[in-house]
This record gives C-alpha cells, structure tokens and sequence, in this order.
C-alpha cells in the first residue's frame, strides 16, 4: 500500500511517498483534517508558514493518537524572509507554534517572495543566507530533513556552490501536464529528491471529460495513477 511505502533520502531518512499537504486548510480545522488523514494511513503531513495554519495542524500531530516518531512533519520558511536572522527566527516560532520538538523537514518556500516570483531579481545569495540558517537549525536538531521549493536549476546551481549541506528535496508543481523533466533530471542527477505539489493538478486533472463521465470508480483509479506518475515515473513523492 503506497501510504506503507517510503523512499530513502540522501542522509539516509526515510520519507513517504504520500502525504497531506494542508494548503487552504484554514488553522481552526487543521487538527481535524490531520486526526482523518492519520486515521487514514497518512505518515507525512505538510504545512508552511504562509499557510497560516500551523498551530492547527501541530495541535492535530500532538492529539492524533500515534506516536510522533512515526509522523513525518513538513513546513516551510514563508518565501518573504531571505536573510539568515529572519529564518532562523522563524524556524523557532514554527517549532513553538506547533508545539513540537523537531520538524521532519523544513524547506525555502520559493527562492523569491511572492510578489516577485519568477522575475528577474533571483536572490541567489540571500538564499545562501537563509540556507545557513536551515544548516545551522539541523545542526541543532531543530530539523531532521532540509531542502527547497521551487527552485529552478540554476536557483539550485547557486545553492550547491557554497553550502555545508546539499538539499535533500526540492518541491515543485508536478502533474500530468506540468512535468518539467529537465529540472526533475538535474535533481536526481544532484541526489535531490523531487516532492510533487498539486499533483492531481489542483484537483482540475479529475475534471476532464474522460473522467468524469466514468463516475467515481475511474476518479479514483485515475486519482491513484495521476500519484503513482508522480512518484513512480518522476522519483517523487507527492504531497
């Protein structure tokens, strides 16, 4: 069973295949919607500070009834904060936040703030600085699992060329109709493990006509080989 199924990252810890990502989830029903996916068979739950959500799903992880070393937990430095002193500090307010000891694994949101995304500032070494502070926060045992999101190749190039640790993922949008395979074949060429967002494409990939007029059994086998596409055929695990 692929909530059973795990892959091995470049330190040597284990990551599911599957997880819950709680984007849109609002903080009041977090813990509630981690209790059902706990329940479920779901081992990796992932939040981020800009999600505004992570007392919720901490105050879930702690109350779920299964012990926390079987949970994997994800968050993410909000993409705004680029200098080594602002990650660092919140780092340490997600851990109080949610009430936890560690985090599983902590990543850079994007390499540029939103507002800026894609543009031609790229904040290469304002990440490097950001990237000390995930470095020094595994060091401490803050965080078992460091990495990114959305970085592009040459986003990755710049990290790689002045860091103690090399990311262990990077989590890109990944479905059906957006596979960038050139970034996805430097990542595994660099042992970065590529971690799917979306990746039944907002839930827009079980709107397509073949679909839909099939009723729910098809949704469901396309839902499950829309995911095994993700981490099968693309090295990723979804979330």
């Amino acid at each position: 069973m692929i909530l059973n199924e795990t892959y091995t990252l470049s330190n040597g810890i284990k990551i599911p295949k599957l997880g819950l990502g709680t984007w849109f989830i609002d903080d009041d029903k977090a813990a509630e919607a981690v209790h059902r996916a706990v329940e479920l068979g779901y081992r990796l739950i992932d939040t981020a500070q800009a999600y505004g959500n992570e007392r919720g799903v901490g105050e879930g992880i702690r109350t779920c009834g299964v012990d926390r070393s079987e949970l994997f937990v994800a968050s993410k430095v909000a993409a705004e904060l680029k200098t080594y002193d602002s990650a660092a500090k919140s780092i340490d307010e997600t851990l109080e936040k949610m009430g936890l000891d560690y985090l599983d694994q902590m990543i850079i949101h994007s390499p540029q703030p939103w507002t800026e995304f894609r543009v031609e500032k790229r904040y290469f070494e304002e990440n490097k600085e950001v990237w000390r502070a995930l470095e020094d926060a595994q060091a401490a045992g803050k965080v078992r699992v460091i990495g990114v999101s959305n970085f592009l190749s040459d986003d990755l190039e710049s990290l790689l060329s002045d860091c103690r640790v090399k990311p262990a993922v990077n989590q890109i949008l990944l479905h059906i109709s957006n596979s960038d395979t050139a970034l996805v074949d430097y990542c595994k060429e660099q042992n970065i493990r590529v971690e799917a967002y979306s990746p039944i494409a907002h839930g827009e990939a079980l709107k397509n006509p073949a679909i839909a007029k099939n009723g729910g059994e098809i949704r469901r086998v396309c839902r499950t080989a829309l995911y095994t596409l993700c981490y099968t055929a693309r090295h990723c695990c979804p979330s």
